[in-house]
């Protein structure tokens, strides 16, 4: 835990952000989104609560931006990524499998993602400001914008398509890790009876299956 002294630059308030961002990253390793309190992130960043909020709003805040920081290390990542796995003279067809496939193959490994998305319209939006709603749209939008520059690279029969099939696959990543999640009731229901246990969802499976039927899809819808 640091212990911080007041921040009287842009460079020491940029430090302080910093060290309130990757405390919070290392507590979303720790435990759900859920679970990260302001009061725990204080204690463990060496400030206080008062502190914390000179630097973001509420927690909500707090994650949004930690949302953010995490979609562009994925983002980052993605280039060499699809370069590896994606077959550039194949069909069309065989290269949307292989993109759906390997993007629920690289979110598979990345859950403080998967979660903060999952949480991302019913929680984390509510309880900001205006101005903290807007900055993060402009981030995610901007986000979005990568994510279908990057697939109208491998799949450029998409044309303008590919903005709307992003937005699409974003939903689809936070409702597949919501599903995947279920509660301990429906895990002991699912152990119960063999019935019930169909419906519990690999994530990696079930969302790269989605993927799938959104790219096949959007390129029909492309194509017409």
């Amino acid at each position: 835990m640091a212990n911080f002294q007041r921040a009287r630059s842009q460079e020491q308030r940029e430090i302080r952000r910093k060290a309130v961002l990757d405390t919070t990253a290392a507590m979303l390793e720790e435990m759900p989104v859920s679970a990260v309190s302001l009061n725990e992130l204080s204690r463990r960043v060496g400030l206080a609560k008062s502190n914390v909020l000179r630097y973001f709003e509420p927690r909500e805040a707090i994650l949004l931006e930690s949302l953010d920081r995490a979609w562009q290390q994925w983002i980052a990542h993605l280039p060499a990524l699809l370069d590896a796995g994606i077959e550039k003279e194949a069909s069309v067809q065989r290269r949307g499998e292989q993109v759906a496939t390997m993007l629920a193959r690289s979110l598979a490994g990345r859950r403080i993602l998967c979660d903060l998305l999952s949480s991302q319209a019913g929680v984390l939006e509510h309880n900001v400001s205006a101005e903290v709603a807007a900055r993060y749209k402009h981030a995610a939008v901007a986000n979005g914008v990568a994510i279908a520059t990057l697939t109208r690279r491998y799949l450029p029969e998409l044309g303008d398509e590919a903005a709307q099939l992003t937005a699409a696959m974003i939903m689809a990543i936070g409702a597949v890790r919501t599903h995947a999640q279920p509660s301990e009731a429906m895990l002991d229901a699912y152990q119960a009876d063999p019935a019930l246990a169909a419906f519990q969802l690999d994530f990696e499976t079930s969302l790269k299956d989605m993927l799938s039927t959104l790219t096949a899809g959007t390129l029909t819808r492309a194509s017409s």
